[in-house]
């Protein structure tokens, strides 16, 4: 790297850390005293000379409108009412339990900080002691101490947050070194790139609370559910309505810079702890275009494992999947965590990740760890996304049946907004690795779901020792041997039988009651939709239909919606479905090949050959033809006796015979 980009590096990590810093509730203390100080050691000597001669270098090299930006911060905050106050810091305070007098000592105390920032240029720093070791500070942070169940919290501490060899400041210049220059460019005039460096640097800094270098404010905040969104967003808030901020800290910053220019990306004077600082965890998210190792950004405590990202990494890792896949699009990102010990996993992505991905052209991120993945359509969203999945036991699963389970029982949950969501408009796909499958016939596995203290199947591919199902909503899952036996199906046993117990078995059709199924009797137009719906994993709960003779409460109601909306199906008229019509052979026929083409849009045409083998292939009406040649093509269905009997109604066991071959259609 470059002097110049090196210092580049350095003057944005310092202004941005000093800006963060002004920001932080109580913590302007050490703004002007100990921007580019050595540590908390050099922060007890107030009175020694050379520190005294350091802060007096760094404000020497103030231009006269940098000083009437000090002046101007002091005096606005000076004129802060309590309710401005307590608005602006209200993503902190919220989590901290204080009276009203603790409130008027907060503002006051923030008040007297923020002056600071002024009356050190007038070369009073006594004013720095007094603030110090005012009575009423010291028992406010006594207060949040207690609250945050840490031994003691102190101004030093803040330092170390903001300015230890582990805190802001040093995550800001690994974060920045990485940067190319035009990048650097952009940062400098974009506050909201600025912003979103902030927030990932206090992201990595919060992870600091355990193990040698643990920072106590790191410690303190994830005591009291202070996040780093609450942080950056007081940041913002001081910046908005406090007019002067900004510019007051970055005057403060390039000071500094101008009377100790930097030279290296993580000098030794950056601040430090005392105990050695904890290295920041570094991944290459460019190393494998498409999969994104972050296992070392995975924070476990006590059952609950939390990936951190950083969200300039995860952009990274998005171009570098679109610089090796030029022109392709339905892209996906897998963010790999690997093993994780952990009962409840947690995988935030920010809305900066969703928006990026979105803009990109990113159709899917993928989560995967231990095996598992989960595969979420990014394009439906809005805000940030939370995905978490929680290792059930299971006994959820086994002591609702006999069947055999064959994976582990997993609870998915997701959050958009920070609100539950249990529908989407666009399916997120699970992929369950197998286990214990040793005897079991795994055309009979299916994916189950708990309902009111009842399975409910739905099928999914299996793919080697994993199955796949798309979901459009989230619940508990697992994979069970689901053998449905039927005891009326000898007659169609040759040609159906084992059709009708794998449909079945995956939840694509049912029995009609007392272990029947009725192989001969005729299917409905409303019973194929939903025969095809189920059996393609097409199940959305937000399609709508506005067919006349479709009651919303209907049962076959959502399939016909998917299958309409999807074009697979289409009404008699506009407003008019016939639910409960027969379906003939050519018609049930076309539904599939529309059904198959909706999942397979890369699947060869149909040949209009392929009709010839039927001595009837005349009798199939016009409307239809392309449907069946196609489903012919594909051998999806067979004729008999030279025929295929086009205006036929359809049987139970001919529908489950080519629900079956579409099932394993490739």
């Amino acid at each position: 790297m470059s002097l110049k980009k090196k210092l580049a590096v350095s003057t944005l990590a310092a202004s941005m850390t000093a800006a963060s810093f002004a920001g932080f509730p109580f913590s302007s203390t050490g703004l002007a005293q100990h921007l580019g100080l050595v540590g908390t050691a050099a922060a007890a000597e107030v009175g020694h000379q050379a520190v005294k001669d350091k802060i007096t270098a760094i404000y020497k090299n103030l231009t006269a409108t940098e000083v009437t930006y000090l002046k101007n911060y002091s005096d606005e905050v000076a004129l802060l009412s309590q309710t401005k106050f307590e608005e602006i810091f209200k993503p902190v305070l919220k989590n901290i339990k204080l009276t009203d007098p603790e409130k008027e000592t907060s503002l006051k105390l923030f008040k007297s900080v923020s002056s600071v920032v002024y009356d050190v240029y007038a070369n009073d720093l006594d004013v720095l002691k007094g603030i110090r070791y005012d009575e009423a500070n010291v028992a406010l942070f006594k207060t949040i101490a207690d609250q945050a169940n840490v031994p003691n919290l102190s101004f030093d501490d803040i330092l170390d947050f903001f300015f230890a060899s582990n805190g802001v400041e040093a995550e800001l210049r690994t974060l920045l070194a990485n940067k190319s220059s035009a990048d650097l460019v952009n940062i400098v005039t974009d506050p909201a790139s600025q912003k979103t460096l902030v927030k990932d640097a206090v992201y990595k800094v919060l992870d600091h609370k355990i193990g040698t270098g643990a920072l106590t404010v790191s410690q303190a905040v994830y005591n009291l559910g202070i996040t780093a969104d609450d942080l950056v967003l007081t940041l913002d808030n001081v910046n908005t309505e406090i007019k002067s901020a900004r510019k007051a800290a970055q005057s403060l910053a390039l000071a500094y810079l101008r009377a100790y220019p930097l030279t290296t990306t993580n000098p030794g004077g950056s601040g430090g702890n005392g105990g050695g600082g904890t290295p920041a965890v570094t991944t290459n998210p460019t190393a494998t275009p498409g999969i994104y190792d972050v296992s070392k950004l995975v924070s476990i405590v006590g059952d609950k494992a939390t990936l951190k990202l950083v969200d300039a990494d995860v952009i990274k890792a998005f171009d570098a999947l679109l610089a090796a896949n030029p022109g392709k699009t339905g892209l996906t990102l897998t963010l790999n965590l690997g093993t994780v010990n952990a009962k409840v996993v947690e995988v935030p992505l920010s809305k900066a990740i969703i928006e990026a991905a979105k803009a990109r052209g990113i159709a899917n991120i993928a989560v995967t760890f231990n095996g598992l993945t989960v595969t979420i359509p990014v394009s439906q969203f809005s805000d940030a996304v939370t995905l978490t999945v929680t290792n059930e036991a299971d006994t959820t699963v086994t002591s609702l049946t006999s069947l055999k389970l064959a994976s582990k029982v997993y609870s998915f949950d997701l959050t958009v907004g920070g609100v539950k969501t249990t529908t989407f408009k666009q399916p997120l796909t699970i992929k369950l690795p197998l286990a214990n499958t040793t005897g079991l016939d795994k055309e009979l596995l299916s994916v189950s779901k708990v309902v009111y203290k009842a399975l409910e199947f739905h099928g999914g591919v299996v793919d080697g020792e994993y199955i796949v199902e798309p979901r459009d909503t989230f619940s508990t899952y697992a994979v069970v041997e689901n053998k449905v036996n039927f005891n009326d199906v000898a007659s169609v046993q040759a040609w159906a039988g084992r059709q009708i117990q794998v449909v079945a078995a995956k939840g694509a059709i049912e029995g009609v009651g007392a272990s029947k199924f009725a192989p001969k009797s005729n299917v409905t137009r409303a019973e194929f939709s939903k025969m095809l719906i189920r059996a393609l994993n097409l199940e959305n709960s937000t399609a709508t239909e506005s067919f006349g003779d479709v009651a919303s409460t209907a049962w076959y109601a959502p399939y016909v919606a998917v299958a309409a909306e999807k074009g697979i199906v289409t009404g008699r008229s506009a407003s008019q479905f016939d639910p409960n019509a027969t379906i003939t052979r050519a018609e049930m026929a076309t539904m599939i090949a529309r059904a198959v083409k909706t999942v397979n849009p890369q699947a060869t045409a149909g040949d209009a050959s392929s009709l010839t083998k039927f001595a009837d292939a005349a009798k199939i009406a016009a409307s239809l033809k392309d449907g069946v040649a196609f489903a012919a093509s594909h051998n999806l269905v067979i004729g008999n006796a030279g025929k295929f009997n086009p205006n036929n109604t359809a049987t139970r066991a001919e529908a489950a015979v080519i629900i079956y071959r579409t099932i394993n259609f490739k």
